[in-house]
């Protein structure tokens, strides 16, 4: 018999983050906020940074990829999850399952190889100035960008194939508001053991591996910021502070929940709240609040706008 065979559950049943159907409708209300604020932010930067030609720069092009994968992130299973409650049967085919597992991993991984190039890009601005231009070409940028959907891909496709070997015959409650590995394994017919083990060797060491590498040259480029004492010092101490920000929201609850996949399923919930639906949102808050540039832009994109709205009722008389 093969493996497709062994799989007899069709659907998996959501239980979602709470059954009290109060704290459901606070849900409902809170995350309907929060995903139409991503889409929208998000969305504002792409906008801002394609308009302003000053924007025309390599941090600028890797933060629009940034938000738009955010936009991707926070699009997987939220809105499913803004919808289930508001009936009562709370499911999902199993071939949505696998779906969703296959997005969350795409736009995970390459998230992460892009936090990494954009770690590079002002490790380069800043460490080594003279040589910036040289280094970071539109061409490497663009390769940047092209190599973390690869990447993402082929780590998504191999989290997928292991999902697709794992033998379903009966249990098929998931405690979480979205399908991922470190839930689903556990309704598996083998060995949770050994399927932990895969996941801390695929996912967690490489996200820790990586969140390491992103946090020496972090420290590297604070070291060179504190020898210098100039604006522009201080302009890069805020950009690098930002990015870290970001960096820690993003990598801290991936490392929790995949370096130790049994962990308190009320602990991976709340996790999974915070990378799925508030580090989207916090990536354009951090950026355009902390960021001049972006600001300006922004406040240069309004008047635009509010000048072309008061001139088109004149034109139409």
């Amino acid at each position: 018999m093969n493996v497709a065979n062994k799989s007899v559950v069709t659907e998996f049943v959501l239980l979602g983050l709470s059954n009290s159907w109060e704290l459901q409708i606070f849900f409902f209300i809170v995350f309907s906020l929060f995903y139409v604020a991503t889409m929208v932010s998000n969305s504002m930067i792409v906008l801002i940074v394609i308009s302003d030609s000053h924007l025309h720069s390599a941090m600028y092009f890797l933060l629009t990829n940034l938000s738009i994968i955010d936009m991707s992130l926070a699009s997987f299973a939220t809105p499913k999850m803004i919808i289930d409650y508001l009936t009562d049967h709370k499911t999902i085919s199993f071939d949505g399952c696998i779906a969703q597992i296959f997005f969350l991993h795409l736009f995970t991984g390459t998230e992460i190889i892009l936090l990494m190039a954009m770690s590079f890009d002002r490790y380069i601005a800043i460490c080594k100035p003279l040589r910036y231009a040289s280094i970071i070409s539109p061409q490497v940028c663009i390769a940047f960008v092209v190599s973390s959907w690869v990447v993402g891909t082929m780590h998504s496709m191999s989290q997928v194939i292991f999902a697709l070997t794992l033998p379903f015959c009966g249990p098929n409650k998931i405690d979480s508001f979205f399908c991922d590995l470190p839930v689903v394994f556990q309704l598996s017919c083998v060995d949770t053991y050994v399927l932990g083990l895969f996941m801390i060797s695929t996912s967690g060491i490489i996200a820790l591996s990586c969140f390491i590498l992103l946090f020496n040259s972090y420290i590297i480029v604070l070291v060179t910021i504190k020898h210098h004492s100039s604006k522009g010092s201080s302009k890069a101490l805020s950009t690098c502070t930002a990015h870290f920000i970001v960096v820690f929201m993003f990598f801290g609850p991936c490392i929790f929940i995949y370096m130790w996949p049994q962990n308190s399923f009320v602990i991976e919930k709340i996790l999974s709240v915070f990378y799925t639906i508030f580090t989207p949102i916090m990536n354009p808050v951090i950026y355009t609040l902390r960021n001049h540039e972006v600001n300006s832009a922004m406040r240069k994109l309004r008047s635009k706008f509010l000048n072309f709205s008061t001139e088109t009722p004149s034109h139409s008389l």
